[in-house]
């Protein structure tokens, strides 16, 4: 049976590692490489390719490094890390759901800061870290397909980001497996106006013509965490 170990600092460090590499991120590069290798949460030739690339936003001149990580996550649907822009896309069921898993932060009593979205992955990843071991699997279990589907763009682009989410799925307790996902559209089609009413984007995922929502269950006396 799957006994889900402790990662906190491990799920930290991936939430790091996605978000926007500026200055004070990259100063923390020595200590964040530290804390991977402290707990040691992941096999050891993943935690190689993470620090390879900690290593690599380290050295390489800042202005690349924020410039690639802008086209790479800010100018494409299907490495966007806003999750439910690939359950929701732009249609009208997104903003309930960004409520509904901001209430969820909340009562377990993590507050956003002023304009952080919830539903962005490195906000996601830092929640799991809050989380008991078991609660924090089962949670990121439910994002898994999401996770999936970028890791599967993320190779499709050969970038070195793809060993992030990997190393998310393998904390969730899947298999870092790419899927098959549509071609993504050229930039000026990505970013058109969407239909009015035009129902949910599914582009991405692992079964395109198939919503795969993300079910927030709130703990009970008789439940706890996330439930895929």
């Amino acid at each position: 049976m799957f006994k889900p170990d402790p990662c906190p600092y491990s799920l930290r460090v991936l939430a790091a590692l996605l978000r926007y590499p500026d200055a004070s991120f990259r100063a923390a590069i020595p200590e964040l490489q530290q804390a991977l290798r402290s707990e040691g949460a992941l096999r050891a030739a993943r935690l190689e390719e993470l620090c390879a690339l900690l290593g690599r936003l380290q050295r390489d001149d800042p202005f690349t490094v924020e410039s690639d990580y802008v086209e790479l996550f800010d100018r494409g649907r299907g490495t966007a890390l806003h999750l439910f822009e690939h359950v929701h896309g732009d249609s009208r069921e997104r903003g309930p759901a960004m409520i509904d898993l901001q209430q969820t932060y909340e009562k377990a009593g993590l507050y956003l800061a002023p304009g952080e979205l919830p539903d962005h992955l490195a906000v996601v990843l830092e929640f799991a870290s809050t989380q008991p071991p078991r609660e924090a699997t089962a949670f990121l279990a439910e994002i898994a397909h999401i996770a999936r589907a970028i890791f599967s763009a993320l190779l499709r682009r050969q970038s070195p980001y793809a060993s992030v989410l990997a190393a998310v799925l393998e904390l969730a307790g899947e298999r870092a497996e790419s899927v098959e996902i549509p071609p993504e559209p050229e930039l000026d089609e990505a970013w058109a106006e969407p239909e009015a009413f035009g129902g949910c984007s599914t582009a991405g995922q692992s079964k395109p013509d198939q919503p795969q929502p993300i079910h927030i269950v709130r703990k009970t006396a008789h439940s706890s965490g996330a439930q895929a």
